[in-house]
């Protein structure tokens, strides 16, 4: 198993928008990224957006990357969370 580590940050005035969508995230896209071998994920976010993850996966980082790119339903979730994102960083390429 691979540990992944990542860090981005939210943008300062849309936190609390960003975490009440991580409350509900779709469906789909638990399911796409339980399919592509994303286990353990996990966010921990600090008081000024900035954002650590973490996930465990059995073919590491570019695997785990690659499987999740050829899901539709996550380009979509990237793209409507990239709203939140400083730098217009994509934390599923970073």
């Amino acid at each position: 198993m691979k540990r992944v580590g990542f860090q981005f940050k939210v943008r300062k005035d849309r936190i609390a928008e960003y975490e009440e969508h991580h409350k509900h995230v779709w469906p789909e896209m638990l399911d796409a990224l339980r399919e592509s071998g994303w286990h353990n994920y996990t966010l921990f976010m600090r008081t000024d957006g900035l954002i650590f993850g973490y996930f465990e996966s059995d073919e590491g980082l570019q695997v785990a990357q690659e499987k999740m790119a050829a899901k539709e339903i996550n380009t979509r979730w990237q793209e409507f969370m990239s709203q939140f994102v400083d730098a217009n960083a994509r934390p599923d390429e970073t």
